[in-house]
């Protein structure tokens, strides 16, 4: 288990938002940074810092990304045509572990990406292990047969905390995800105000 997983609940707390919406976030009980000056830092951040909030805030919301993986999808964006904001959502949105945890078949982004990682998701019929695939529009992702009962899945279909979005459709019985197409930067249930303009304009620098 990597630190940056371990610490995952003290992320909320740094970015000084409940990221993810949950109940058990401890910004809910303590909203302030952590540390022995977190409660007396009231300085007013700079251009830069309003830019380096949002970008860590978008990077931590989707789980175990390191800063080279996301300046890659960054890239990736930047190559594409059209909006690059809207691209940088895109290319997040479609990644494997987002669709699982979008689904409801994980409680969270980081036991999404374990899921994906420890075999039990095919894609279009295919075993697939490595979280950051890039889905297409229509395509199939469903759980292998020997892990469809397992009651992680069971139990993050039972919680209240999301909805579904509507770019997915979702067979929850026989754990199966349609990908219906990308979706676009209004349509992503964010729990907090994300601004990826920032993001690029962050990069741009």
């Amino acid at each position: 288990m990597t630190k940056r997983l371990k610490s995952k609940h003290k992320v909320d707390r740094r970015l000084k938002v409940n990221l993810w919406g949950r109940p058990k976030s401890p910004f809910n009980k303590r909203a302030y940074p952590p540390g022995q000056h977190g409660q007396t830092k009231n300085s007013k951040p700079s251009d830069y810092g309003i830019q380096l909030q949002a970008k860590q805030k978008l990077k931590s919301y989707y789980g175990n990304l390191n800063e080279r993986q996301f300046r890659n999808v960054y890239r990736k964006a930047i190559m594409k045509k059209g909006d690059t904001a809207e691209n940088l959502i895109g290319l997040l949105e479609r990644r494997l572990d987002s669709v699982v945890y979008r689904a409801k078949f994980s409680t969270t982004i980081f036991s999404s990406r374990q899921f994906i990682n420890h075999g039990h998701v095919r894609v279009n019929g295919k075993k697939v292990n490595i979280s950051s695939y890039q889905l297409r529009d229509e395509d199939t992702v469903e759980i292998r047969d020997k892990s469809k009962q397992l009651a992680i899945i069971d139990i993050a279909l039972a919680s209240k905390e999301r909805e579904t979005p509507e770019y997915l459709q979702v067979d929850e019985k026989n754990r199966k995800i349609k990908f219906v197409r990308t979706p676009k930067f209004e349509e992503v249930p964010y729990p907090v105000v994300m601004e990826p303009n920032l993001v690029i304009e962050y990069y741009s620098r």
